[in-house]
């Protein structure tokens, strides 16, 4: 029964430890995304420098890719409003 108890504490810490280091490469490959397909068109500074709600990062984001003709597919547009959301939202 002991040995039980430390084997699901080891596997519930190594789950906890995987989601962890899934979730920051995700962030990291998001903010890439982001500073990549962005500053193709203007400085990285610019969004940064302001805080919106995440409708408002949507519509920003996605009036740069639909009217703006930014090289961003639907999935990158969710990852990028998802990013500036997280960093950047209100």
């Amino acid at each position: 029964m002991e040995k039980l108890a430390v084997y699901l504490v080891a596997v519930i810490f190594l789950s906890i430890s995987a989601t962890t280091v899934s979730g920051e490469e995700e962030a990291v490959k998001a903010k890439s995304l982001f500073e990549q397909k962005c500053s193709l068109c203007h400085s990285i500074d610019r969004p940064k420098s302001k805080q919106k709600t995440a409708d408002a990062w949507k519509s920003t984001v996605m009036r740069m890719k639909n009217t703006n003709g930014a090289p961003v597919s639907d999935d990158e547009a969710k990852t990028i409003i998802e990013y500036l959301t997280e960093n950047y939202g209100l």
